[in-house]
């Protein structure tokens, strides 16, 4: 606002001045503060940016990874954990996902989870009834693991530096579009959880959304939205407007479309098709999407080359007609990954170093350059074009390197919306229910493991059994529940064929699955 009035020249008093200025370091202190839980972000090779303080300073992290990556501080801005999927082409090793702790050493029962290293393929999401525990969502984009999942983190395990205290338990087995996302409920205290379907491997086009609601009760909820345009790919994007009340959605097919989402009922409406699928192989790679930060712009990047990076008018009365381009790179050196708006309202690109017709994983050594080492920053989104501001390669990261992705967070603090119906549909004030004991078994029949997920146990001390359907017992262990929970990765490596019951008893419970071998 006071660039708008030097600009345009406008008479005003020194004292009013003054108290703008007082007004707007408030007001700047107050978003800053309540950005805290989204300060940190992990990402690429060892690169991390402290946002804390209210200037982005780069600090360092302990992964490597090319893309999907996720994390989360406390509210004081101070590190918790965060997650990343490795690189992995083949089926063998469809559970790279690994969780790191706040001293950026791989957590305690952190490795082998779900997820494939592609881009957006993890979210974490707050229990909304627990402060100490996390919830994150895994999804299966390509081979021959598909579906979604979700792990438990518990930050009460382990001298407070958090354990994986629930793995991999599958709420969903088809193939997912690369994009998953997570909105705060109009309550202020659930979570909205928005996947889609892939075409894959039927390439059978589909309009389907998918989303979950979480609450105090669990994951919940499960239902499907046929909305809007026909999806062809599995290489996507979905992200949320700063007052979450809209999503855009953008693929590789070249596609960008808009929707209005309701944050108490979860719905999708106002399909609006910024950009359509050409029908034909795409010409640009249409790769990531962002709202700036009052929702009324739009900025679209792709992944050809030459790439682009561009802006649109989300107040325009014909939005697709409003696209300026604000940069392009015409090189075999560099193509454009994830954009990503920061606590400091400025959105953040960052770009992949290319050599030719190959994108390194890893980089070698000897590749440092202004290309990888550098991202590039939107200084001021919700201008109009070139007024945003936009300066390629000029957030050095302090030596670490970037590849495509940046970290998948959403708005933690998303407050609850004023005035709302929502609190008459999730009521904030619901006396939480107790929930009964339950476990999940899950076999991997590449790695011949059994993940086993026992949750809300009243005992403490037990065993666990493993009995074929003659009722010979095959296996038998000691276990301690901690916190309500136990995990375990049980290898089946010489176990013939065939189904087999798993069997957890403790002091208070008997809790049995059956699982098939194959």
């Amino acid at each position: 606002m006071i660039r708008k009035l030097l600009r345009e020249g406008l008479p005003f008093k020194i004292a009013e001045m003054k108290n703008l200025w007082i007004i707007l370091f408030c007001f700047s202190s107050i978003t800053a503060q309540s950005q805290n839980r989204n300060s940190i972000w992990c990402f690429g090779d060892s690169a991390s940016i402290d946002f804390s303080s209210g200037i982005a300073t780069p600090i360092s992290s302990g992964m490597d990874g090319r893309g999907s990556c996720a994390s989360i501080a406390d509210e004081s801005g101070n590190l918790l954990f965060y997650a990343a999927t490795m690189p992995a082409y083949s089926a063998t090793l469809a559970y790279s996902t690994l969780v790191y702790d706040r001293n950026h050493t791989v957590m305690q029962n952190g490795d082998s989870i779900f997820g494939k290293a592609w881009y957006q393929e993890l979210v974490i999401v707050p229990n909304p009834t627990n402060d100490s525990t996390y919830y994150l969502f895994s999804i299966g984009v390509t081979g021959s693991n598909f579906g979604l999942m979700y792990s438990v983190i518990d930050m009460r395990l382990n001298g407070g530096l958090g354990a994986v205290s629930v793995k991999n338990v599958q709420l969903q087995s088809f193939a997912m579009v690369d994009g998953i996302s997570a909105v705060k409920h109009g309550n202020g205290r659930d979570w909205w959880l928005v996947f889609r379907k892939s075409d894959f491997p039927t390439f059978t086009s589909n309009n389907d959304f998918y989303s979950y609601l979480i609450t105090p009760n669990g994951i919940q909820n499960f239902s499907v939205q046929s909305t809007g345009e026909q999806n062809r790919t599995n290489l996507g994007n979905i992200k949320f407007s700063s007052h979450g009340d809209k999503m855009i959605f953008c693929s590789v097919q070249d596609v960008v479309e808009l929707f209005d989402f309701n944050r108490c009922t979860g719905m999708l409406s106002n399909s609006i098709a910024i950009e359509e699928d050409p029908g034909a192989t795409p010409s640009i790679l249409t790769w990531s999407c962002e709202f700036s930060p009052d929702a009324s712009k739009l900025y679209v990047s792709t992944n050809a080359t030459p790439s682009y990076l561009f802006q649109y008018d989300l107040n325009a009365a014909n939005i697709t007609a409003s696209k300026v381009m604000i940069w392009s790179i015409d090189t075999l050196t560099s193509v454009l990954g994830t954009l990503e708006l920061g606590p400091d309202n400025k959105i953040y690109l960052c770009n992949q170093y290319y050599n030719g017709f190959n994108t390194p994983y890893p980089y070698p050594d000897s590749v440092y350059n202004v290309v990888n080492m550098n991202l590039s920053v939107i200084n001021y989104p919700d201008s109009l074009g070139v007024a945003c501001d936009f300066q390629p390669f000029s957030f050095y990261m302090g030596g670490k390197r970037a590849y495509k992705g940046l970290p998948n967070n959403p708005d933690y603090d998303l407050p609850a919306l004023s005035g709302s119906p929502c609190d008459t549909l999730v009521g904030i004030g619901e006396a939480p229910q107790i929930q009964q004991a339950i476990i999940n078994v899950f076999y991997h029949s590449i790695w011949e493991k059994a993940f086993i997920n026992a949750s809300n146990l009243k005992g403490k001390t037990g065993k666990l059994l493993v009995y074929d359907m003659q009722g010979k017992g095959v296996h038998s262990e000691a276990l301690r529940v901690q916190n309500g929970y136990y995990t375990r990765d049980l290898s089946m490596i010489g176990k013939a064929e065939g189904v087999y019951l798993i069997v957890i008893e403790t002091e208070q419970e008997r809790l049995v699955k059956k699982v098939l071998i194959d």
